[in-house]
């Protein structure tokens, strides 16, 4: 993974960019055995707590999923059902996401049996001043947690990346309007970038039926890529 600077105006971007990373070189027990010790390093991580950004750590993204996932999901943050549960997006949003899945050809409960489910920040943030919703990380939080997703990706090697919500999508494509954004695809180095909005029950913007309908194009690009993948494993299971 490696990044490059998008400027708007005043404002500069520090932008995920994936690439083909020297994991995929590693042996699948190496590349696991890595990831495993990485999921270790963030369950134990503290570092939002010892700068001041949060009373305490409840890191729970980034533990459900395995080297061999093919689709990875890069959210903004977990909520505090999903700390409670122990299980990245367990909540509302989670069957959401799971129904959204199954229109794009996956089995029911694919979300947490074949999707490596990831975060911007790995900790609940807390509620939102205001009291409608998640509070949004800041982006030295972003900064802190960043090193971790990036080694995910590196290990993980996802084939594409759901990115889920508006800060997701910013961190890897730059500024931009989720209309504009939502059902489009743009490929990095092999990896399908596939920005979606989020699916919390706060936002208002899936309430337009032409966003349903941007939803329902992005969905159909991830099947499209669902079919490709299952095509390929056929043709290497034939090959044996």
């Amino acid at each position: 993974m490696k990044q490059r600077t998008a400027t708007t105006g005043a404002r500069s971007t520090r932008l995920l960019m994936p690439r083909a990373p020297l994991a995929s070189q590693l042996a699948d027990t190496e590349r696991q055995r890595r990831l495993d010790i990485l999921q270790a390093e963030m369950r134990a991580c503290r570092r939002c707590v010892a700068a001041g950004f949060l009373p305490r750590a409840d890191s729970v993204a980034g533990y459900r999923g395995r080297i061999g996932d093919r689709l990875m999901l890069v959210g903004q943050a977990p909520g505090h059902l999903s700390v409670t549960r122990g299980i990245p997006f367990s909540g509302p949003g989670g069957a959401i996401l799971d129904r959204w899945l199954q229109r794009a050809g996956f089995a029911p409960g694919a979300l947490h049996r074949e999707v490596y489910i990831s975060a911007l920040t790995k900790c609940d943030p807390g509620k939102s001043a205001r009291g409608n919703g998640d509070r949004k990380p800041s982006p030295a939080e972003v900064a802190l947690c960043q090193p971790f997703l990036l080694r995910e990706l590196e290990l993980v090697c996802p084939r594409a990346i759901a990115l889920v919500g508006g800060m997701a999508i910013e961190a890897f494509l730059g500024p931009a309007r989720l209309e504009d954004m939502v059902g489009t695809a743009v490929e990095r180095n092999g990896v399908v970038l596939l920005p979606l909005p989020h699916p919390s029950g706060v936002s208002r913007w899936l309430n337009d039926p032409a966003h349903q309908a941007l939803l329902e194009r992005g969905l159909q690009l991830l099947a499209g890529l669902r079919e490709r993948w299952a095509a390929d494993a056929a043709t290497l299971e034939a090959e044996k």
